[in-house]
């Protein structure tokens, strides 16, 4: 089969490196590519469907051509890594012309890249969740904060890159998030109306459903670190870790948040003429009340893909098929590596999320057998691999337990080098605190 994927970051990589592993793979293409995916696929260079939504009239553009290539090129399955291309309608753009493609539909999406429908769409059908308003002026936003004090959350309703979620612990912080998202708009128009949340008291992990519109199966479940600090400290970023089996998420969670959050959601969404087929990321709280939604994705997670996709044994390019075309069943019994953990580092740039430089040369990127490295924000400069964004390798280290691939995992970072990396040195502190294991 001929394979397309949409996409440029880590997790586009790691799709690559999955789906090259499938004995059905006849040509891998990548559009537009990276250096690492460059390694599994032919990239597509000059077709930037990796641009932003704030820039969807020329998203929208590329989207188109590369439709033109999937048609002339005879493509089988188009695969969807970011959101802002699912957002801008790349799914019913292939879907009229009869192409194949994983990922849901713009109006599936919207999942999550409108917030203030996700919480509406939990609200009608009784999903857990946070209590929630959703405002479109900052006066009565600052107004509700002032009302109703903190700890408390402030989301931009629409799509950033990760970033758009603040918790505030003080008045003060959530006055200047209201006023950077609404006033100053550093989302651009995803800030144009924002929600506000309760603070839920727990411990987050990850739950994955690849979805047919009515059915659906789980991957290994994973838990990420999404602030730039240890300790979980300072702003949010588009995640800097995750680890896989999140053990926190037990059998019986697992069953609880399918039956509360997964079915009702497919159901509801079927219902409104959106079915949901591709990935649904369901991000939990485990409070005290039980498992709660604190968001969806409409895609994979990233850094999560990294270390759930090392721990799938079964054929990845049968499950985005079947999802695609909806029915899983032909896609037979998902089958999950239960001896094996993984824990993947993200190595950024110094002054990630905020400003950095680019163009640093990168020493020592080498995957092996049990660690791969997946190019987050990587260039080509004549014969030298240089940093290209924020965030620029995720190095993945496949091993028998969570402590051992936290020490695999760090002693790969330590052997790559490019100036002003930075990285947090306590990615699954809480999986090595309920082993009993101390930081790496």
């Amino acid at each position: 089969m001929k394979v397309l994927i949409v996409g440029k970051g880590a997790r586009e990589h790691a799709l690559a490196w999955k789906l090259a592993q499938s004995p059905n793979i006849e040509q891998l293409f990548a559009a537009p590519g990276s250096p690492g995916i460059a390694d599994h696929a032919t990239c597509l260079e000059q077709i930037r469907v990796d641009l932003d939504i704030s820039q969807r009239p020329q998203l929208e553009a590329e989207i188109l051509k590369l439709r033109d290539f999937a048609t002339s090129a005879g493509i089988d399955l188009t695969v969807v890594g970011p959101e802002a291309a699912l957002a801008a309608g790349i799914v019913d753009r292939f879907q009229e012309v009869g192409l194949t493609i994983f990922g849901p539909t713009e109006g599936a999406a919207r999942i999550e890249c409108d917030k203030t429908f996700s919480k509406e769409l939990m609200a009608s059908i009784g999903v857990p969740t946070a209590a929630h308003r959703s405002f479109d002026s900052s006066s009565e936003a600052l107004a509700y904060v002032h009302e109703h004090g903190a700890p408390i959350v402030i989301k931009a309703s629409g799509l950033a890159a990760g970033k758009g979620v603040t918790v505030c612990h003080t008045e003060a912080e959530a006055v200047g998030a209201i006023q950077q998202i609404m006033d100053d708009r550093i989302f651009g128009e995803s800030g144009a109306q924002l929600v506000i949340e309760e603070f839920m008291e727990g411990e987050e992990a990850s739950l994955f459903a690849i979805c047919d519109g009515e059915r659906y199966v789980n991957l290994v479940t994973a838990q990420d670190h999404k602030a730039i600090g240890e300790g979980d400290t300072g702003p949010n970023t588009g995640g800097m870790g995750a680890y896989a089996p999140a053990s926190v998420l037990t059998p019986a969670l697992i069953e609880q948040a399918n039956e509360q959050v997964v079915e009702p959601v497919l159901t509801e969404m079927a219902r409104r003429g959106s079915p949901y087929r591709g990935v649904l990321y369901v991000g939990l709280m485990l409070t005290a009340a039980g498992p709660k939604v604190v968001e969806f994705n409409c895609r994979f997670g990233d850094p999560e893909i990294q270390v759930v996709l090392p721990l799938l044994r079964s054929d990845l390019l049968e499950l985005l098929l079947g999802s695609a075309r909806g029915d899983l069943s032909q896609a037979g019994p998902v089958v999950l590596d239960d001896e094996h953990a993984a824990v993947c580092v993200v190595m950024a740039s110094g002054g990630y999320p905020g400003k950095y430089e680019t163009g640093r040369a990168i020493e020592g990127a080498t995957s092996t057998e049990d660690i791969v490295i997946f190019h987050a924000g990587t260039a080509r400069q004549a014969e030298r691999l240089v940093t290209a964004g924020g965030r620029v390798l995720a190095v993945t280290a496949i091993d028998t337990d969570i402590p051992a691939a936290v020490q695999a995992a760090y002693g790969a970072v330590d052997r790559i080098h490019f100036d002003d990396a930075y990285w947090r040195r306590d990615i699954a502190h809480r999986a090595l605190q309920r082993v009993g294991t101390g930081a790496a």
